[in-house]
């Protein structure tokens, strides 16, 4: 631990985030929970020792201020994207699956935020946002802050209409919602998490984990590649067990390609649950989306009342489609821009304006992306150096399950510098 400067007053989250050096995660604590889960040590292996920057020692400080007006936003994005007028716009430029109809909503949407000077907006929205449960176990392995923080220990929030149960009752509760809203009082007897080539993403940590927890609720699970699933006598079957539900962890977000086939012909059948879902990408994750959800025009002319447009107008970095049409605007006004592909997930081939070589635009130019004003990340000041973060809301139903920050250096977080990763947040009153 190191000592805090003596405040005069109360400091605020931003002295904090600069000032503050104490380190809250207990690896003791860490290595106790992970032992409990599997017994030999394998989880801590690879969780603490082989993604060393998975996550930070230390905590992020937010206002109490700052995150009303983050739950207020993605309050407001929740009303407009329940409008059909809304659903109409975006899914015309949907993959087909999308146009699906299912009662399930989606597990785990992840809402990003970056706080800038003039408060918090939203950069992005994710639909099978992955960390959540290595959250949830951080959580877990905090030790309290000192009385300047108001001894709180990272990572426990009170949220509106939340009660203090532990984040993974949380989780297991939403997949049997997710369950009864399709299948009402059948029981749920088994799930498959899927993602291509499990073993070897860099999440596999977090499979293990979600596969311990619905295993403790007699759910037979296994973690497995789309390509291992077969569709026959009107079920989906990994081996000789049937699947009743699959956790989707795949970045094909329209099950469109080849190894994705059974998967989207056994979801269209309705012989599966399919959890997050090809709408739900649709509805809330395409980048495209946030050109409509900041143009107050449009808002204006679906309907949307003057309090939200208003909440969205300045809660949102205002994103625009890139056209060839007006590249020579882009491309002029370019170190302002933040550069994303359309259907995009985890930074990939998104781009700060001020890097951009004429050669990698030209490419953009010829693919759907998104331009978003720059809203540079605030700071984290730790021995290590100083670190970007961005602050990550778990969303279900419009409720924040789980809140962390992601700290980083570089264009984008990556979970590769030292010092940086997963958060735990601390909300000073």
């Amino acid at each position: 631990m190191h000592p805090h400067p003596e405040p005069e007053q109360s400091p605020n989250a931003r002295q904090l985030n600069s000032d503050c050096r104490c380190s809250s995660l207990n690896r003791t604590a860490l290595r106790r929970e992970l032992n409990r889960l599997d017994g030999n040590g394998d989880l801590y292996r690879m969780i603490a020792d082989e993604r060393p920057n998975l996550f930070a020692e230390s905590a992020v400080f937010i206002d109490q201020a700052c995150l009303d007006q983050q739950l207020a936003i993605i309050a407001a994005l929740e009303r407009v994207i329940a409008l059909p007028a809304y659903q109409q716009q975006v899914l015309t430029y949907a993959p087909d699956a999308a146009r699906f109809l299912t009662k399930a909503h989606g597990v785990f949407l992840g809402y990003d935020f970056h706080l800038s000077a003039d408060g918090p907006k939203l950069i992005e929205i994710n639909s099978n946002a992955g960390g959540a449960m290595i959250n949830a176990l951080l959580i877990r392995a905090q030790n309290s802050c000192c009385e300047i923080a108001g001894n709180q220990q990272p990572g426990t929030l009170k949220l509106p209409g939340q009660d203090t149960q532990p984040a993974e009752t949380l989780f297991i509760d939403m997949f049997y919602r997710e369950w009864r809203a399709e299948r009402g009082l059948a029981p749920l007897r088994s799930i498959a998490i899927v993602d291509e080539d499990p073993e070897n993403q860099y999440l596999w940590p977090e499979f293990l984990l979600f596969k311990q927890l619905f295993e403790q609720h007699k759910i037979k699970t296994v973690v497995c590649d789309p390509k291992a699933l077969r569709y026959h006598d009107g079920a989906l079957w990994h081996g000789d067990l049937q699947i009743d539900l699959v956790y989707n962890r795949l970045t094909d977000f329209g099950l469109e390609s080849p190894e994705c086939r059974t998967l989207q012909e056994v979801y269209l059948a309705g012989a599966v649950l399919l959890t997050p879902h090809p709408r739900n990408h649709a509805l809330y994750a395409d980048k495209r989306n946030l050109v409509w959800l900041s143009n107050d025009e449009f808002l204006r002319t679906i309907g949307v009342d003057e309090h939200t447009r208003t909440l969205l107008r300045e809660g949102i970095a205002h994103t625009m489609l890139v056209d060839a049409q007006n590249a020579d605007q882009f491309w002029a006004e370019r170190k302002q821009l933040f550069f994303k592909p359309a259907r995009g997930y985890g930074s990939k081939a998104a781009y700060r304006g001020d890097k951009l070589t004429r050669r990698v635009f030209e490419d953009i130019l010829q693919h759907d992306y998104v331009a978003q004003t720059l809203v540079k990340p605030s700071e984290r000041h730790l021995d290590a150096g100083e670190l970007k973060l961005d602050l990550r809301h778990y969303v279900y139903q419009g409720q924040t399950q789980v809140l962390c920050a992601r700290l980083y250096q570089g264009q984008t977080t990556n979970f590769r510098t030292p010092g940086g990763g997963f958060a735990q947040v601390v909300v000073i009153p």
